[in-house]
């Protein structure tokens, strides 16, 4: 399977902070519409979107979530020079905020650069200390009257970063979780006789906390669910084999468990079957730390679901140099596919 650049291009580079989803919604109804029998947006703003089953007598309903909410910042203040201060939304390391440049999103886009006190002038003990949030400003080059035409307290703030082609690789900021989004949008293209009644919700604010996850689950009340997301592919020098969570061009990922998550012994099991049948690479993954929309879709139903993931390994994540395998891009698709077409196969009895 080849993997289609342009609309990976389109969906990654697209703003969506947390709780600011909205570019990135748009986008997502207009691609996915053609694609369902059904599409609405929650109150929260998460976009569900219904295809029927075509054996589906007892109404079965599987979630399949990828959300669409990137990190980001928030403007806090303007100080008298116009110079920008920010809150994070979602996990940042701070030592990656150097250098780099950001989309302001205010009346208008204004592009600025995270600014922090030059090494010249930095003290021995200001070099050896590690860097905080708070030591940056975001630098647009205007006055603060000038800024303040078009930037208020409150506006969202995103990273600037194209998506480029890297050998087999891909990368680009927000692959997490971008990717995943493409992922179920190329799976709504591609499943011709889905099971039961596939639920693809297109989530908000995982960033920072699964928010819309939980709110999705509650009404959707699915007896199945199928999170979407990157997980740490640490295979780079200096990695320990017992670190490396995952490793770029070994296959997507089952997700046993994480942080929030036990997986449902048996969508693990069910994952791995379908994988050997249908002969797609695989590798297993135990993330010791972090969570994602699994956690959501297994247990915000009213009767919670039977949950598992599959997840996209994913290099410097949370950084604005993201990489992941095309490889591992179509196996999980692949894979999906599968899964949602032979779901009414498996004994899921405890």
């Amino acid at each position: 399977m080849t993997i289609d650049i342009s609309l990976l291009k389109q969906v990654c580079e697209i703003a969506g902070a947390p709780g600011f989803e909205k570019r990135i919604r748009d986008l997502v109804i207009d691609l996915v519409r053609p694609l369902v029998d059904e599409i609405r947006t929650d109150n929260l703003g998460n976009v569900i979107a219904i295809k029927k089953g075509k054996r589906n007598p007892d109404g079965k309903r599987v979630m399949v979530a990828a959300h669409m909410d990137e990190i980001g910042f928030i403007v806090t203040h303007i100080d008298d020079q116009g110079f920008v201060r920010f809150h994070t939304l979602g996990g940042f390391d701070p030592k990656t905020l150097t250098a780099q440049r950001v989309i302001v999103h205010g009346k208008k886009d204004l592009v600025g650069v995270m600014g922090t006190k030059p090494i010249h002038v930095m003290s021995q003990e200001e070099r050896n200390k590690l860097p905080k949030t708070t030591d940056f400003f975001i630098d647009l080059g205007m006055s603060k009257e000038e800024l303040e035409k078009y930037v208020s307290v409150g506006d969202p703030i995103t990273r600037e970063r194209e998506l480029v082609e890297m050998g087999s690789c891909v990368n680009c900021k927000s692959i997490d979780n971008r990717v995943a989004v493409y992922i179920l949008i190329e799976a709504l293209k591609k499943i011709q006789n889905p099971a039961y009644d596939v639920y693809a919700t297109f989530t908000v604010q995982e960033e920072v906390g699964i928010r819309g996850a939980n709110v999705a689950a509650h009404g959707i009340n699915p007896d199945f669910g199928i999170a979407l997301d990157t997980t740490i592919a640490f295979d780079v020098p200096g990695a320990q084999p017992h670190e490396k969570v995952t490793e770029l061009g070994k296959g997507t990922a089952i997700k046993i468990m994480d942080a929030m998550t036990i997986c449902d012994y048996r969508m693990v099991e069910f994952m791995k079957q379908t994988a050997k049948k249908e002969k797609i690479t695989w590798q297993p993954e135990i993330l010791t730390a972090g969570g994602t929309d699994t956690a959501g879709v297994q247990r915000m139903g009213k009767q919670g679901a039977i949950a598992g993931a599959i997840s996209i390994p994913t290099r410097h994540l949370h950084q604005v140099i993201e990489m992941a395998h095309k490889q591992d891009i179509a196996d999980s698709i692949e894979l999906l596919v599968s899964c949602l077409e032979q779901i009414d196969t498996y004994n899921w009895s405890h």
